[in-house]
């Protein structure tokens, strides 16, 4: 629509002109109807031509080359066209004389048309660049996401199995009530994405299948503590990022020592932020928490950087005999 309404301004303007030179309406109107014909099927051209070819940058000579010869060619086609519709030797004279003005002015209309298009491509591509960008880096990320999270349900289920097949010979009916923890524990794990938010209330709610598991293998030795507000509560948090973090917990809590041990789990709001500390006692001279990070909280720590693009979202502290997560969650 704007291609046309620029045509018939074209044309109008240009009838204008040729009438104030005196020339019959008549004689204006063919002159002004051909010129804006001829160069918008030249503009059409070099619209479509750089629509499929976008010259390198710095590197234009074809462009003008394209916009000379078209311009040329539409000089031609007015010089002798017009006479065999139009009569009077005054007129044949007009268009000899204005023959170069004419070539200029067509080749500027053309020059126009062909930056035009040039910017209006190139910033189409570039968007299409950049869209195809973001969707491979999400692709690349996502499929990131679930190599760690493939790297973690077999690391769990192995321990899981090997407890199961322990307590096995000596207490078969925690064996079986073990069974069906972990079963209910792994289905409610397959609902989730790794990507998904969930309210901390049911993250806490799916812990708690992998701490009953947990308890079952370790017995009266292993004891919680979690304490989590209203507000908190509400808060949302990528799924399953709490396990991990709790299984850590556990490792270096209860493998290397015979008593009891409690693992506490606290949740707070900081500003726009879900505050998550896990804390566990450890025993130095078992025990390298500042160097065995291991892959869990690698894991939760990169699986953070993923999503959000952070790499001060995890925090590692050991003091007094006590190993401190703490998880600043984001919330958008």
């Amino acid at each position: 629509m704007a291609f046309i309404a620029a045509g018939v301004t074209w044309a109008g303007a240009q009838t204008y002109v040729i009438h104030s030179f005196g020339f019959i309406w008549y004689i204006a109107f063919t002159d002004g109807l051909l010129s804006s014909v001829l160069l918008a099927m030249a503009a059409w051209l070099i619209n479509n031509n750089l629509r499929y070819y976008q010259p390198e940058k710095g590197n234009y000579i074809n462009i003008l080359s394209w916009c000379a010869a078209l311009a040329t060619v539409c000089t031609l086609g007015c010089r002798w066209v017009l006479p065999l519709l139009t009569t009077g030797e005054a007129y044949t004279q007009f268009l000899i004389q204005s023959a170069i003005m004419r070539g200029l002015i067509y080749f500027l209309a053309i020059g126009w048309m062909a930056m035009i298009s040039i910017i209006y491509y190139s910033q189409i591509d570039q968007k299409e660049n950049e869209r195809r960008k973001s969707e491979a880096e999400k692709l690349a990320r996502d499929a990131e996401l679930y190599n760690l999270r493939q790297q973690l349900q077999p690391h769990f289920l192995f321990n899981s199995l090997n407890s199961i097949n322990a307590l096995i010979g000596f207490k078969p009916d925690e064996a079986r009530r073990m069974i069906h923890q972990l079963s209910d524990f792994l289905r409610g794990t397959l609902k989730k994405d790794d990507q998904m938010q969930v309210p901390l209330a049911d993250e806490l709610t799916h812990l708690n299948l992998y701490l009953d598991i947990e308890k079952v293998r370790f017995g009266h030795r292993l004891q919680t503590e979690i304490s989590c507000d209203e507000q908190s509560g509400a808060a949302v948090l990528p799924s399953m990022l709490l396990q991990p973090i709790v299984e850590n917990a556990i490792k270096f809590g209860l493998y290397d020592t015979t008593g009891e041990v409690v693992v506490s789990i606290r949740a707070e709001m900081e500003a726009n932020f879900l505050i998550l500390m896990v804390q566990n006692p450890y025993d130095p001279q078992t025990s390298r928490p500042k160097q065995g990070t291991g892959f869990g909280l690698r894991g939760v720590q990169r699986r953070l950087y993923l999503l959000f693009a952070r790499n001060d979202l995890m925090e590692t502290h050991a003091n007094d005999n006590i190993f401190t997560t703490i998880i600043k969650v984001p919330q958008l």
